[in-house]
């Protein structure tokens, strides 16, 4: 049976994410960051809206066909790394925003001393939207992860993600002469080094802190949650 709110909070948030990365390119920058070595993809933003909206496309799918094989496990998998992107990118850049928006926004490439802000519909869309719905989907229709999951799975994936985006935003920058983020461009290697350690480690923890916070009282198909990954 369909779960009509399951169904609304997926198929709104897939719409939401896809509205805001597709009015990214309307604004006055697009076309200069496009131009660029990665395109949009340089930022950790579109990365995790990507995981993220897949995250939603796939338990969209399982709403309506749940006997599809493997269809669980996939949206489990999405998930894991999903949730700790979404959580670190709105922590980061909502705090950055708010107090040194000059850290995180892009300025104009004619004019350095014009910063470029979003419309608040699509910074909503963009750096709100996927941190909730995958946050509202765990809470509410997901299982908490089990042991495996928090001893291996989460530490290994947080490392492999963290080197990939490293190598990634650092290989961008060697083309580009910037970073996709000037709280990157103004620091050393050593710092960026720090920093991307840094940001690894809260992203892990944070998965650590959503799990441990799931509601434990329910039961799924007979079984305690936390014992299955």
């Amino acid at each position: 049976m369909v779960q009509s709110s399951s169904v609304t909070l997926h198929l709104s948030a897939v719409c939401a994410m896809t509205y805001g990365y597709n009015a990214l390119h309307s604004l006055s920058i697009s076309s200069w960051i496009n131009s660029q070595y990665g395109g949009h993809f340089q930022f950790l933003t579109i990365q995790g809206l990507a995981v993220a909206w897949m995250t939603m496309v796939v338990g969209l799918v399982e709403d309506f066909f749940p006997s599809i094989k493997g269809i669980r496990a996939t949206k489990r998998a999405l998930f894991i790394a999903a949730m700790p992107i979404a959580t670190i990118v709105s922590s980061i850049y909502w705090t950055l925003l708010l107090a040194y928006p000059h850290l995180i926004m892009q300025a104009m490439p004619e004019d350095s001393a014009v910063i470029v802000g979003l419309p608040l519909r699509i910074d909503l869309a963009l750096h709100a939207v996927p941190c909730l719905a995958l946050l509202s989907d765990f809470m509410i229709f997901e299982r908490r992860y089990g042991r495996k999951a928090i001893t291996f799975t989460a530490p290994a994936l947080t490392l492999v993600l963290t080197v990939w985006y490293a190598w990634w935003a650092e290989h961008c920058a060697r083309k580009n002469g910037t970073f996709p983020y000037p709280f990157l461009t103004m620091n050393p290697i050593e710092i960026r080094c720090r920093i991307y350690a840094g940001v690894g480690t809260v992203a892990c923890l944070s998965f650590y802190a959503l799990n441990a916070l799931h509601p434990k009282s329910r039961r799924i198909d007979g079984r305690r949650k936390g014992t299955m990954i």
